[in-house]
C-alpha cells in the first residue's frame, strides 16, 4: 500500500477496523450487561382514571400506579400491592381485606370506610392518609409514617391480630406506649 510520510496506510487501516469493532463489541456487552438488570415485564399504570366498582382481587399488582384515581368500591382483597402508588387517590369503600401494601405509597389516599382487615401495610407511606371508619382489624401498621392524629383515631378502633404476620395491630400503631 501507499506510504504517507513513512506509515503504512494499510497496516494503519486494520489497526482502525480492530480498534472499531472491539469497541462497538464493548459497548454491545456493557448494553446487555446493564439490561440484565431491568424487570422483564412493566407495573401496571392506572393514575388520573375512574375505576368505580373494579375487581382487583387475587392479583398481583405488585408496583403498580393509582395515583388520583377513583377507585370507590373497588375490591382488592387479597391482592399483592407491595410497592403500589395509591397516592391522592380515592379509596372510599374499597375492600383490602388480607391485601399486602408493604412499602406501597398511600400518602394523601381516602380509605374511609375502607375494609383493611388482616391487610398489610409494614412500611407504607401514609402520612397524610384519611381513614375515617376504616376496618382495621388486624391490621400490620409496622413502620408506617402517620400523622399523630390519624394515629389517634387508629388507635380508637384498633384491635386483632394480622394473621401473615402475627402482629397485633395494636402494638403495630404503638397504641399503649
Amino acid at each position: 500500500m501507499i506510504n504517507m510520510n513513512g506509515l503504512n496506510v494499510s497496516i494503519w487501516i486494520a489497526q482502525l477496523k480492530r480498534w472499531v469493532w472491539t469497541s462497538v463489541l464493548a459497548g454491545l456487552l456493557v448494553c446487555l450487561s446493564l439490561t440484565s438488570w431491568l424487570p422483564t415485564a412493566w407495573a401496571d399504570v392506572y393514575n388520573k382514571e375512574i375505576l368505580l366498582n373494579r375487581d382487583f382481587s387475587n392479583r398481583d399488582l405488585t408496583d403498580a400506579s393509582f395515583t388520583k384515581s377513583d377507585l370507590r368500591g373497588s375490591d382488592f382483597s387479597n391482592s399483592d400491592l407491595r410497592g403500589v402508588s395509591f397516592f391522592a387517590a380515592n379509596l372510599e369503600d374499597v375492600n383490602l381485606e388480607g391485601a399486602n401494601l408493604s412499602v406501597a405509597t398511600l400518602d394523601s389516599a381516602r380509605f374511609a370506610r375502607a375494609n383493611l382487615k388482616n391487610a398489610n401495610l409494614e412500611g407504607a407511606f401514609a402520612f397524610n392518609a384519611e381513614f375515617r371508619k376504616a376496618n382495621i382489624e388486624g391490621a400490620d401498621f409496622t413502620d408506617v409514617d402517620l400523622r399523630d392524629d390519624t394515629l389517634e383515631i387508629l388507635c380508637a378502633v384498633a384491635q386483632g391480630t394480622n394473621p401473615v404476620t402475627g402482629r397485633n395491630t395494636r402494638e403495630t400503631l404503638y397504641c399503649d406506649y
